[in-house]
This record gives C-alpha cells, structure tokens and sequence, in this order.
C-alpha cells in the first residue's frame, strides 16, 4: 500500500556527522573524508538499487563523482559545529517498479533541488530480510549556494552595527564602503573608567578615551544569504513536502493506481483519530527479539484506540442512519445507540484511572528524583571535603595533636554524613524499583515517556468526551422520533432487549481491554452516567410503576366484568 513519509533531516558536525560518511552509506559504496582522515567503508552494505549524482548547470563537472563532491563541501565548511548537507528519507510506492521510482525522483529532484542550484546525491534502498517491504530514498542536499562561476557562496556574512548622528544600521562588509563615504562608522569597545562602551571612533578621539578591542560591533548571527534563509524556511519545507505527494501521485495515476497519497496532517485533513508516531528499524528489531519497545508499545495502543472509535462511529452512524419502521426497530436502534455509549463511557474511566496512576507517579518521582540528584551533589560535595582534609591530616606533622585531633573529628562528622546520606539515596533507587545505582539515568527518560503518554491520554480523552456528546445527541434525535409511539410499549420492547444488549457491550469492552480483567463496578458506573445523560435515569421505576399500575386496573376491571352468581332457593327462604 502506498505510503506518505518524509523525514527531514540536517547533517551536521556538531552532532558527530559528517558529509561523506552520509554518502558512503546511502551509496553503499568507499569515501575518503580528506577533513578528517576518516575511511567511510559501507561496501559490504546491501539494498542498493539505484543511485545518481544530479548537478546544476554551473557546477563542477568533476563533482559527478560524490567522493569528490562531499569532500568539496567538507573543504568549504570550517567549524566544528557546521551545517554539511540536507537529507531527505521518502518512502516509494511499493506499487511502482524500479524504472518508476527512478522516474519519479529524477523529476522531483530535478524541479525542486536541481532548477534551485543544489547538487543533489540520491540513493534507493530495497533492505532484505524484513518482515515487511521497505522501499525508500536517500536524497542529500548541499546547503550551500553556488554562484554563476559554480564557486560556493557564503551561507552568512559579517554584519557590522554602524552608527551616524545616533542610528545604528548593519552593513556587511562591501556595503560597508559605500556607507563609509556617507558618514557611516564602525563602533569599538573603549574604556570609560571601570566599564567598558561601544561608540565610533571619532566621538571616542574626542573624549580621548583608549580603545579595549580591535574587533568592531557586530550582529550575533550575521547576515544569513537570501537563498539559503528560503532553503531553510519552515514554507519552503511544507512545499517540498506538497510536492513529494504531488509528484508520486502522478506516478502512480501514470501507472494505474488508484491510491493516492496525502501530505498533510490528520487535524488538516479534518481526521480526529491519533496519528502513530515513527517507530524506526531499532524499535522493530527489538519487538521482533522478544523485547518491550516504547514506541512500537504506544503504536499498539493508539491503532487500538483508534479502531475502537471507528467501530464505534460506524456503529453510530448506522443506527441513526437507519430507516426506522417499527416500534421494534426502535427499541433496538435506541438500545444499540445506548450499548455503543456505555463502551465509550467504560473506556473514558479506564483512561482517566490510567491517567490519575500515571499523574500519581510523577507527583512522586519528579520529586524523589529531584531530592536523589541533591543527595548525589552534597555526597560529592562532602566527599571532596573529607578527601582533602585527610590530604591535610596526612600532611601533619605529628607534634600537631590538637590540629590533627580537629581534623580527625571533621573528618568522622563527614563520615557518619556521608552515610546517611548514601542511606538516603539508596532507599530513592529503591523506591523507584532499581537495582543499582547505576539504573538510574534511565529514570528521567521513563518520567518524560510518562509526561508524553499523560499528555497523548488528555488528547484521547478530549476526543472520548466529544464523542460521548455527540452520541447523545444522536440519541435525544431518536427519542424524538420516538415519540410516535407508546411510550410504555416502547420501554417494554426496550428493557426486553437490554440483558442482551449489556451482555454484548461487556464482552466487547473485554476483547478492547484484553490485558485487564472487567470492573463490574466501573460498568455500572458507566451505565448510571450514560442513563442519566439520556435522562433515562429512572425509566425502569416508571416501568414498573406503570406494569404495577396496569396490572392492578386489569384485574379491577375483571372483577367489574365478572357476572354475578343467581340467588339460590335457600337464600330466598332465608
């Protein structure tokens, strides 16, 4: 089935990155990095299925080959912390066959990297021995702009705060020259006494005051290039993202495929189900050998959420969509709308319970953390100190005996401290469950896992609640086209199915919540609350009430009815 996906990513040396590595390995191939000395070896590599060097019409020629590309743009960039190259990861329609996919990424690349001056090195993998087919793309980018002469520009420049008659304007450095003779001056830092002052230089002459640096005021960042501020605008990005979609939809429409794909969000699409998050081949691996991971976890139960309100929603639909003919169909439209709102309501409480143990550990753990993190500084801290003063003890002469015998009593105060300190730490870890000491940076990374399921809970409640809203509103439309008939025959054919009905939304709710055992009393609950939102809260008394009534009428007017005996002669003579 054909996919969207378009991860974007930036390739960095502050990160650990470099250019050619990303390029050995999407090429599958032998780079050299001459910045740093590294061999790139990713031979041995498999899934290649195509890749090609596209460049602009003012590039090098010799930059067909990567090798000699990358190690360009590693020669350009000087700091240690540059940005290298963009690279693009995009998922190929598993309908399409290799000349399509090259099709389509030779179009793409073409219309919106090549015609916009970036030379572009793309990659397609096919990776073998997964469960699932898994065709996608490597799209490296460089993000820097060539001039006409194919030589690179600069991605920003200095920009110096000049100042005239108490304005301040930045100049880069060739504007610099034109403002100069229109009375334009640089500032440097002068001493005014213990501070220091940014001014020009000719109101600093006449206040002779001595200047403090050679460097002149500047802005922090510099003035970044036209094309490289679009290139990494957020719209520039959305439109390569609306042009992917665009351009493998007209692939697979060239090629007879009726799927198509879109590029924008479930909330833009209007679609209020949650969306999955990525899980990545390490999450897959992991799930595959048996072990628990977050992210493939948090899928399960979000596609499982999911499921459940879409077949709750066409269940919904159908009943209010239904042609209602006879009393009959009523009372089981009316039953059935009631039966899909309890399950709503039982899974609204469960997920509050969930919510009220996760929002109960964080109270809890943020705390403990915090004070654990305390208690490791002043058992450094205390550590250092006793550490030095046996330094100094052992520095002693031995004719110090009051000096020593000081030293000696800090230093059993310090001990005795330490320990209770390290007897306080460790009752934390035990507190959260751990082992060892050594378990515990895992601890922030399970309270911020714990932050974001509370935060993806109160959405799923949002949309619960919303959801229970509406079905009872569907609901007060059926009761309106209830009232056509007998209200107490209605009930009577209503309450008939109800058992039934009950039995039904508990065995559903126990096939969405395998994992946990039915909470008779949480289904109460739930059906109490959906009963008064209908206001049907006291519906079965009436209904008794009413049998009660009616049965007692019935036998008055039986009685009535009953034809009186005829007197007998003894009677008569009596």
């Amino acid at each position: 089935m054909a996919i969207y996906h378009m991860e974007a990513k930036v390739i960095t040396r502050g990160t650990g990155r470099t250019a050619c590595g990303a390029a050995a390995y999407m090429s599958c191939s032998e780079i050299y990095n001459e910045y740093d000395g590294i061999q790139h070896d990713y031979t041995r590599k498999g899934g290649l299925v195509w890749e090609h060097v596209f460049l602009p019409p003012m590039a090098p020629a010799e930059w067909s080959d990567r090798a000699a590309l990358w190690n360009a743009v590693e020669a350009a960039e000087k700091t240690k912390d540059s940005r290298l190259a963009r690279e693009f990861i995009v998922a190929l329609p598993v309908e399409l066959d290799r000349a399509a996919w090259t099709e389509l990424l030779t179009g793409f690349i073409t219309e919106n990297f090549i015609a916009d001056g970036m030379c572009a090195d793309v990659s397609i993998h096919r990776p073998k021995g997964h469960d699932h087919d898994n065709p996608h793309a490597h799209i490296l980018l460089t993000v820097r702009p060539l001039d006409k002469t194919g030589a690179w520009q600069h991605k920003t420049e200095k920009e110096y705060l000049c100042v005239r008659n108490g304005e301040e304007r930045g100049f880069t450095a060739a504007e610099f020259k034109t403002a100069q003779a229109e009375g334009w001056e640089k500032q440097y830092q002068y001493k005014t006494g213990r501070k220091k002052e940014y001014m020009a230089p000719s109101e600093a002459e006449k206040r002779r005051l001595e200047r403090a640096s050679k460097y002149p005021k500047a802005t922090k960042f510099g003035r970044q290039n036209p094309i490289s501020a679009r290139w990494n605008s957020e719209e520039e990005l959305r439109r390569w993202r609306a042009a992917w979609a665009d351009a493998v939809n007209r692939a697979l429409e060239r090629n007879g495929v009726e799927q198509r794909v879109d590029h924008r969000g479930h909330a833009e699409r209007g679609i209020d189900e949650k969306p999955t998050v990525h899980e990545g081949v390490n999450a897959r691996i992991m799930e595959k050998m048996g072990y628990v991971s977050d992210r493939c976890e948090l899928n399960h139960q979000i596609r499982a959420d999911n499921a459940l309100m879409r077949q709750l929603k066409n269940s919904i639909k159908k009943l209010t969509d239904a042609l209602v003919t006879t009393l009959a169909d009523m009372a089981r439209a009316m039953e059935q709308l009631r039966q899909s709102m309890i399950i709503l309501r039982y899974h609204l409480t469960h997920l509050r319970k969930r919510r009220s143990k996760a929002v109960e550990y964080l109270s809890k753990a943020e705390p403990m953390y915090r004070d654990y993190g305390e208690l490791v500084r002043q058992i450094k801290e205390k550590s250092a100190e006793r550490r030095s003063m046996k330094k100094e003890l052992a520095a002693l002469s031995p004719l110090s005996v009051f000096k020593r015998s000081e030293l000696k009593k800090q230093i059993a105060q310090l001990s005795e401290e330490i320990e209770e300190l390290t007897f306080s730490k460790n009752e934390i870890v035990t507190g959260f469950g751990k082992e060892d000491e050594k378990e515990m940076p895992a601890v922030p990374k399970q309270i911020t896992a714990v932050k974001a399921n509370v935060a993806k809970m109160d959405e799923l409640e949002a949309r619960y609640t919303g959801d229970i809203e509406k079905s009872g509103q569907e609901f007060d439309r059926l009761k309106e086209r209830a009232k056509q008939y007998d209200l107490y025959d209605l009930t009577d054919a209503r309450l008939a199915l109800r058992l039934q009905m009950e039995d039904e939304a508990q065995e559903r709710i126990k096939k969405d919540i395998p994992d946990e055992k039915l909470s008779f009393w949480d289904f109460q609950i739930s059906t109490s609350m959906t009963d008064e939102q209908n206001r049907e809260d006291r519906m079965e008394t009436w209904y008794k009430e009413q049998t009660m009534r009616r049965r007692l009428e019935q036998e008055c007017r039986q009685r009535w009815e009953q034809p009186q005996r005829k007197p007998r002669e003894r009677d008569m003579e009596r």
